[in-house]
Protein backbone atom coordinates (compact mmCIF):
# COMPACT_ATOMS: atom_id res chain seq x y z
CA UNK A 1 0.00 0.00 0.00
CA UNK A 2 2.61 2.38 1.14
CA UNK A 3 5.87 2.35 -0.83
CA UNK A 4 8.59 1.50 1.73
CA UNK A 5 11.34 4.21 1.23
CA UNK A 6 9.59 6.85 1.14
CA UNK A 7 10.05 10.08 3.75
CA UNK A 8 7.28 11.33 5.64
CA UNK A 9 6.92 14.60 6.78
CA UNK A 10 5.09 15.88 9.67
CA UNK A 11 1.92 18.07 8.62
CA UNK A 12 2.58 21.68 11.14
CA UNK A 13 -1.15 22.96 12.42
CA UNK A 14 -1.75 25.93 14.26
CA UNK A 15 -2.22 25.52 18.07
CA UNK A 16 -4.53 27.89 19.96
CA UNK A 17 -3.97 27.81 23.93
CA UNK A 18 -7.07 29.17 25.76
CA UNK A 19 -6.88 29.86 30.07
CA UNK A 20 -9.10 29.53 32.28
CA UNK A 21 -10.63 32.58 33.35
CA UNK A 22 -10.71 32.64 37.45
CA UNK A 23 -14.09 33.69 39.05
CA UNK A 24 -13.98 36.21 41.72
CA UNK A 25 -14.84 34.48 45.05
CA UNK A 26 -18.05 34.71 45.82
CA UNK A 27 -19.03 36.71 48.72
CA UNK A 28 -21.04 35.04 51.05
CA UNK A 29 -24.32 36.68 52.40
CA UNK A 30 -25.12 36.29 55.62
CA UNK A 31 -28.98 36.17 56.83
CA UNK A 32 -29.60 38.48 59.40
CA UNK A 33 -29.21 36.25 63.10
CA UNK A 34 -32.40 36.85 65.33
CA UNK A 35 -31.67 35.74 68.82
CA UNK A 36 -34.57 33.23 69.86
CA UNK A 37 -35.25 31.70 73.28
CA UNK A 38 -35.38 28.26 73.30
CA UNK A 39 -38.12 26.27 74.74
CA UNK A 40 -35.45 23.91 76.41
CA UNK A 41 -31.77 24.38 76.89
CA UNK A 42 -30.35 21.28 76.04
CA UNK A 43 -27.94 19.61 78.18
CA UNK A 44 -23.79 20.01 77.33
CA UNK A 45 -21.96 16.81 77.51
CA UNK A 46 -18.38 16.25 77.53
CA UNK A 47 -15.98 14.04 76.39
CA UNK A 48 -11.97 13.32 77.79
CA UNK A 49 -10.08 11.48 74.92
CA UNK A 50 -7.24 9.08 75.28
CA UNK A 51 -5.06 11.66 74.68
CA UNK A 52 -6.49 14.15 77.39
CA UNK A 53 -7.99 16.88 74.79
CA UNK A 54 -11.73 17.67 75.84
CA UNK A 55 -14.46 17.93 73.54
CA UNK A 56 -17.31 19.37 74.68
CA UNK A 57 -21.04 19.41 73.25
CA UNK A 58 -24.67 19.52 72.47
CA UNK A 59 -25.84 15.68 73.28
CA UNK A 60 -27.57 14.56 69.80
CA UNK A 61 -30.70 11.88 70.40
CA UNK A 62 -30.50 8.97 69.24
CA UNK A 63 -32.85 7.91 66.34
CA UNK A 64 -35.68 5.90 67.48
CA UNK A 65 -36.54 2.90 64.90
CA UNK A 66 -40.38 2.63 63.98
CA UNK A 67 -42.47 0.37 66.49
CA UNK A 68 -42.28 -2.83 65.36
CA UNK A 69 -45.87 -4.77 64.28
CA UNK A 70 -47.17 -7.08 66.66
CA UNK A 71 -46.71 -10.73 67.03
CA UNK A 72 -49.53 -12.52 65.96
CA UNK A 73 -50.95 -14.78 68.57
CA UNK A 74 -49.96 -18.00 67.78
CA UNK A 75 -46.13 -18.54 66.87
CA UNK A 76 -45.44 -19.15 63.13
CA UNK A 77 -43.54 -22.58 63.68
CA UNK A 78 -46.84 -23.85 65.74
CA UNK A 79 -48.96 -23.19 62.63
CA UNK A 80 -46.70 -25.16 60.35
CA UNK A 81 -46.46 -28.08 63.03
CA UNK A 82 -50.31 -27.95 62.85
CA UNK A 83 -50.14 -27.72 59.07
CA UNK A 84 -47.97 -30.64 58.32
CA UNK A 85 -49.94 -33.10 61.10
CA UNK A 86 -53.15 -32.16 59.26
CA UNK A 87 -51.38 -32.85 55.81
CA UNK A 88 -49.79 -36.20 56.95
CA UNK A 89 -53.19 -37.37 59.03
CA UNK A 90 -54.85 -36.27 54.89
CA UNK A 91 -52.10 -38.67 53.38
CA UNK A 92 -52.79 -41.76 56.16
CA UNK A 93 -56.53 -41.05 55.79
CA UNK A 94 -56.15 -41.49 52.11
CA UNK A 95 -54.26 -44.68 52.38
CA UNK A 96 -56.80 -46.19 54.47
CA UNK A 97 -59.41 -45.10 52.14
CA UNK A 98 -57.11 -46.78 49.40
CA UNK A 99 -56.28 -49.84 50.71
CA UNK A 100 -60.41 -50.73 51.70
CA UNK A 101 -61.41 -49.33 48.20
CA UNK A 102 -58.98 -52.28 47.05
CA UNK A 103 -59.98 -54.77 49.15
CA UNK A 104 -63.88 -54.02 48.45
CA UNK A 105 -62.82 -54.53 44.49
CA UNK A 106 -61.31 -57.48 45.04
CA UNK A 107 -63.68 -59.32 47.68
CA UNK A 108 -66.10 -58.46 44.59
CA UNK A 109 -64.32 -59.71 41.55
CA UNK A 110 -63.82 -62.92 43.86
CA UNK A 111 -67.81 -62.97 44.11
CA UNK A 112 -68.09 -61.96 40.21
CA UNK A 113 -65.41 -65.66 39.73
CA UNK A 114 -67.85 -67.51 42.03
CA UNK A 115 -70.91 -66.76 40.69
CA UNK A 116 -69.99 -67.23 37.35
CA UNK A 117 -68.71 -70.96 38.22
CA UNK A 118 -71.89 -71.70 40.30
CA UNK A 119 -73.64 -70.75 36.83
CA UNK A 120 -71.93 -72.12 34.45
CA UNK A 121 -71.63 -75.47 36.88
CA UNK A 122 -74.98 -75.62 37.24
CA UNK A 123 -76.07 -75.20 34.10
CA UNK A 124 -73.11 -78.32 33.01
CA UNK A 125 -74.85 -80.79 36.10
CA UNK A 126 -78.66 -79.67 34.21
CA UNK A 127 -76.91 -81.13 30.88
CA UNK A 128 -75.25 -84.44 32.13
CA UNK A 129 -78.39 -85.19 34.53
CA UNK A 130 -81.40 -84.40 32.40
CA UNK A 131 -83.74 -87.78 31.83
CA UNK A 132 -84.81 -86.53 28.30
CA UNK A 133 -85.19 -89.35 26.11
CA UNK A 134 -82.80 -87.29 23.24
CA UNK A 135 -79.48 -86.32 24.74
CA UNK A 136 -77.32 -84.28 22.40
CA UNK A 137 -75.24 -85.85 20.11
CA UNK A 138 -75.34 -88.96 17.56
CA UNK A 139 -77.63 -92.52 18.27
CA UNK A 140 -76.09 -95.19 16.88
CA UNK A 141 -77.25 -98.86 17.08
CA UNK A 142 -74.56 -101.24 16.95
CA UNK A 143 -76.41 -104.10 15.55
CA UNK A 144 -77.77 -102.66 12.17
CA UNK A 145 -74.32 -101.00 11.91
CA UNK A 146 -72.78 -103.85 11.79
CA UNK A 147 -74.84 -105.76 9.94
CA UNK A 148 -74.42 -103.37 6.87
CA UNK A 149 -70.51 -103.37 7.57
CA UNK A 150 -70.43 -107.04 7.48
CA UNK A 151 -72.82 -106.44 3.99
CA UNK A 152 -75.80 -109.40 5.54
CA UNK A 153 -78.90 -108.13 5.01
CA UNK A 154 -82.04 -109.50 6.27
Amino acid sequence: MYPEHTPHVPVQRAVEVHQPTPYPPAVPVSAPVVPVQPGMVPAVASIVLPDGRVVTGYAIEPTRPEPVAAKPAVSRTAVNVALGGAGFLAVCGGLVLLTSFIAALTAFITQLIILAAVIFGGWIAVQLFSTRGHQGGTTVNIRKAVIKRNHFHG
